[in-house]
């Protein structure tokens, strides 16, 4: 008698216990209605020939790729394997909102530059394949109503996550795709006729599951559960590190402003880590005060393209910010003289130069820094104390000492090298069947609705492959075939 691995298909209402081997392969389920737990062949509801697509992670790419293949190959039966709840960050993304995508990068050149990680990789078939707008598509079909705000974020109109949730999770069962919640995937190994044995544990009870499956998609985001699980199957990890994080400042002056914002700054970040013949990472976008440092877009981008530097560096360096990037340096001093001249007999506490648009706890940070009293009048103020405003909106410098996170929203740079992946399948070069979507892969996008792009566009793109592989079509073309 040969002994094999069993399946196992999860079933509303029904309890599991650790499989036995058995000489029969097919679908097992347990019954729940004595604790002695008896194991059935349920033949008369699924034949043996039918084939399983487990999908680790029940995330936004592994619910997207999930309702893919099952909707291309509704005879195939897809499991998705989440160890929390389902979609979770989801609901936390964009405060509650949900930045689904971003509407306005129509380039797919200039999208991909949206991604320190990927922003060469990802400039070929992987976004012609599903865009941003075929994102919206899909959510608009599905009764997700879409709004773009004026940076190009996408949000449901209804401003909630839920609505996104609801969505997928609703389209997902319509489709027959069964979500198990509260299970971890542990290990997973190849075996012959390239199907693979994945073991799935209860997290609250020691139980254990071995699942043979023809198809296995790991799509587990920054977990290191993910990466282990393609480890075992071949793969290297680029070592994850943070991204998308705010900077700690050094500056008890500085802490004291939180809540203030500045629309346009122009920010360098300088790391004793970075080469000498490498120029300073700059971003310019919005900034923002908080009581432990800066935020905001532009310190969110910089800490994206950053992240790996910042790593070596123990998040020290220093950071230049310019607060009139609009201005040429001469013309921030003229402005400065102008104001002198029209208002020299107002305190230069109380007044200051609308064009640079600062708020007034900002502006007396400014002159407290150069050592000038407020109560004194323009007047009195020399060109040499001018001059050396102007400098120090032109260049204000600040000690960067760690990190802080952004919100919930943890992004992380690296896992599994994109060299080992078919973008435009998302298939494994390494080992056939095995697909990866998601933040799983060394793929990470700045602030702005990019993240979750890369999920749906991954998601789908693994969820095709599948579902034709299931339906008997081959599409596994190299991506320098494709136009």
């Amino acid at each position: 008698m040969s002994l094999t691995f069993p399946r196992v298909l999860h079933a509303p209402g029904l309890l599991y216990r650790s499989l036995t081997c058995t000489n029969h392969t097919g679908y097992l389920l347990f019954l729940p209605r004595t604790r002695r737990f008896c194991a059935i062949t349920i033949s008369s509801v699924s034949k043996s020939s039918e084939e399983l697509m487990v999908v680790v992670g029940g995330g936004a790419a592994g619910i997207y790729g999930a309702i893919r293949a099952k909707t291309l190959a509704p005879n195939l039966k897809v499991v998705v394997v989440e160890k929390g709840k389902a979609l979770s960050k989801v609901k936390i993304s964009g405060g509650g909102r949900c930045n689904v995508t971003n509407g306005h990068c129509v380039d797919n050149m200039i999208l991909a530059e949206h991604y320190p990680r990927g922003h060469k990789e990802l400039r070929g078939s992987f976004f012609k394949m599903h865009s941003p707008m075929d994102t919206m598509t899909w959510f608009s079909d599905h009764g997700v109503e879409l709004k773009t705000e004026d940076d190009g974020r996408v949000f449901p109109v209804s401003n909630s996550s839920s609505s996104v949730i609801d969505c997928l999770l609703s389209e997902a069962k319509s489709r027959g795709v069964i979500l198990l919640t509260g299970k971890v995937v542990t290990s997973a190994s190849s075996i012959a006729r390239g199907k693979f044995t994945v073991r799935v544990e209860k997290r609250t009870a020691d139980i254990v599951e071995y699942v043979e499956a023809e198809y296995l998609l790991i799509a587990s985001g920054s977990s290191r559960q993910g990466y282990s699980l393609a480890a075992q199957l071949g793969h290297t990890i680029v070592e994850p590190v943070p991204s998308l994080f705010t900077f700690k400042i050094d500056d008890f002056q500085l802490a004291e402003l939180s809540g203030v914002t500045f629309t346009k700054a122009k920010a360098k970040l300088k790391l004793d880590t970075m080469q000498k013949n490498v120029p300073p990472l700059t971003q310019v976008g919005p900034m923002l005060v908080t009581h432990w440092g800066l935020s905001g877009p532009v310190i969110l981008r910089l800490s994206a393209w950053g992240a790996r530097d910042l790593s070596i560096s123990n998040y020290k360096g220093i950071l230049e910010v310019d607060f009139a990037p609009d201005l040429h340096a001469e013309d921030v001093k003229s402005v400065l003289n102008q104001h002198k001249n029209r208002f020299p007999k107002q305190k230069l506490l109380s007044s200051w130069p609308s064009e640079f648009g600062l708020a007034k706890r900002f502006w007396k940070y400014i002159i407290d820094r150069k050592g000038l009293s407020g109560d004194i009048l323009w007047s009195s103020i020399s060109r040499g104390s001018l001059t050396s405003v102007a400098f120090l909106l032109k260049h204000c410098t600040f000690n960067v000492i760690g990190k802080g996170q952004f919100k919930d929203e943890f992004v992380t740079a690296g896992g599994v090298p994109l060299s080992e992946i078919y973008l435009n399948t998302m298939e494994s070069r390494i080992q056939s069947n095995l697909f990866f979507a998601g933040e799983v892969l060394n793929v990470d996008g700045v602030t702005g609705g990019f993240n979750f792009q890369n999920a749906w566009s991954g998601g789908y793109i693994a969820g095709t492959s599948v579902g034709t592989l299931a339906n008997g079509s081959n599409p596994r073309y190299r991506e320098e075939d494709v136009a």
